[in-house]
C-alpha cells in the first residue's frame, strides 16, 4: 500500500492526542480507499467504512467538512483493529 504525503498526515492526524477537530472528512474518505478499503452509502448521511476487515457506520458530518472528534476516535480505534499505524504506507513501502 502506497500513501501519498496528505493521507500519510491524515493518518497521523488520526492517531494524535489530543484529538483533533479539523480531520477533513473527505481525507478521512480518500485515506480508506488509499488504505485500500471501501465506502458504501447508507441512509440519510451515514457511510458504511471497511478497512482490513473491519467496519463501522459514520455520519458524514454537515453542513461543517470537519470530522467531529468522538469519530475521529472511533476511527482510529477502527484502524486499530484493523492493524493499522502512522507508520505505514510510507515512502519507503514498496511491498504493499
Amino acid at each position: 500500500m502506497r500513501l501519498n504525503s496528505k493521507q500519510r498526515k491524515t493518518l497521523q492526524d488520526v492517531f494524535d492526542d489530543p484529538v483533533k477537530s479539523d480531520i477533513k472528512w473527505s481525507d478521512i474518505e480518500s485515506l480508506v480507499l488509499a488504505l485500500g478499503g471501501t465506502l458504501k452509502e447508507r441512509r440519510g448521511s451515514r457511510v458504511s467504512i471497511r478497512v482490513g476487515g473491519v467496519s463501522r457506520i459514520f455520519h458524514r458530518p454537515h453542513p461543517s467538512p470537519n470530522t467531529v472528534k468522538a469519530a475521529v476516535r472511533d476511527f482510529r480505534r477502527l484502524l486499530q483493529e484493523a492493524d493499522i499505524s502512522p507508520n505505514i504506507g510510507g515512502q519507503d513501502d514498496h511491498d504493499n
